[in-house]
């Protein structure tokens, strides 16, 4: 009875491990909301890093986290710091890309509850005049034997930008 109850935890303690062989390293998560917005104003909107304390699920998980501001908001170089309780941990985002009316880019830097670097964007679209597709989008790489975590990532991280781009949404439309 005791090899069996070893064997067992034993399997249960390797498998993940062996798992993670076999599980790619690189993620990418893309979610994409339409907004009955002009292009303009809803780049605008999503250009300030400020603005997603409105409408971005992370940031809202901690309302006492602590935040630090370095740069011109908007531009190049822009650093969001944040360092909140279990649920929001501690890093920062920087603008790292504009390209103007179309797309911002930024690295996020990961300290706790584990150290990761990570790049996201939000890009718009014009659908017509009077409406602008969003897509924002996470990607990076995993090592082992963490990128197991990727198994899962697209479906909880995936959740969370779609809730965002929904809470977006009713902002600037209303």
């Amino acid at each position: 009875m005791l090899n069996t109850i070893l064997i067992i935890i034993t399997i249960l303690f390797v498998l993940p491990f062996i798992m993670a062989l076999f599980v790619k390293k690189a993620y990418h998560i893309e979610r994409e909301v339409i907004i009955n917005r002009p292009k303009h104003e809803v780049f605008n909107y999503l250009k300030y890093i400020k603005n997603q304390d409105n409408y971005n699920k992370w940031t809202m998980v901690d309302p006492d986290m602590t935040k630090d501001f370095r740069g011109t908001d908007g531009n190049l170089g822009f650093i969001y710091a944040w360092d909140g309780n279990k649920n929001a941990g501690a890093g920062e985002q920087e603008i790292t890309g504009i390209t103007d009316g179309e797309r911002i880019t930024m690295e996020l830097r990961f300290i706790r509850p584990f150290t990761s670097t990570g790049h996201a964007y939000m890009s718009t679209e014009a659908e017509s005049e009077h409406s602008t597709k969003v897509k924002w989008g996470m990607y990076g790489k995993t090592s082992y034997p963490r990128n197991i975590i990727n198994l899962v990532m697209g479906g909880v991280l995936g959740k969370n930008i779609q809730e965002s781009l929904n809470l977006l949404k009713g902002i600037l439309e209303k």
